[in-house]
């Protein structure tokens, strides 16, 4: 239950601190930011007890999610921005702006070498004060997070992460996935 528990906060909490900055449309954030500092002090204390982390490995890697997780979320944030920005560049029946929509296509490509360099710098840091063993126990468990959080958000949206009607092979319908109706009428 308690893996559970830490599951579903772990969820709450990215996709709460994921939230665009309040504006007056949106509820305050200070409870966001609380549980994400929640979760991360129960995700650091699994992480220490899993790898068997020394206090100061554990110190250590602490001050690594705090600085790489900042700049983790803040480039996560501006690529749902650009996201945003680009699907309502392309939306059917409306001429898109050709000038804005590679400039967003760019941003979008520099970010993705922009997490890419976050990703090499924050492990080379981990490399410093971590085992090798570690710092792939220590990937591994975060994939895991995020693909559950992932997953979460999918069903919470009744996609699952085939999508939505998506079948598997063998004609099952997938987990958290819904049929497609067909549309009634005259036929087609």
């Amino acid at each position: 239950m308690n893996r559970f528990v830490l599951v579903v906060t772990l969820a709450l909490a990215s996709t709460l601190s994921a939230q665009e900055p309040v504006t007056p449309a949106q509820p305050d954030t200070a409870e966001a930011e609380r549980l994400r500092a929640q979760i991360e002090e129960r995700f650091s204390r699994r992480v220490q007890e899993e790898l068997r982390l020394t206090p100061d490995q554990a110190a250590k890697l602490r001050a690594s999610q705090e600085k790489f997780g900042a700049q983790r979320r803040t480039l996560i944030r501006e690529q749902m921005e650009r996201r945003r920005a680009l699907d309502g560049q392309m939306q059917p029946g409306i001429a898109a702006n050709g000038d804005s929509v590679k400039r967003l296509m760019d941003a979008n490509q520099n970010a993705r070498a922009q997490m890419l360099k976050l990703e090499q710098d924050e492990d080379r840091e981990m490399a410093t004060y971590l085992t090798p063993v570690q710092r792939a126990r220590y990937r591994q468990m975060r994939e895991r997070l995020m693909r559950t959080v992932m997953e979460m958000r999918a069903q919470r949206r009744g996609e699952g992460l085939m999508g939505p009607g998506a079948r598997r092979p063998g004609g099952r319908m997938a987990p958290g996935a819904r049929p497609q109706r067909r549309p009634r009428g005259r036929g087609i």
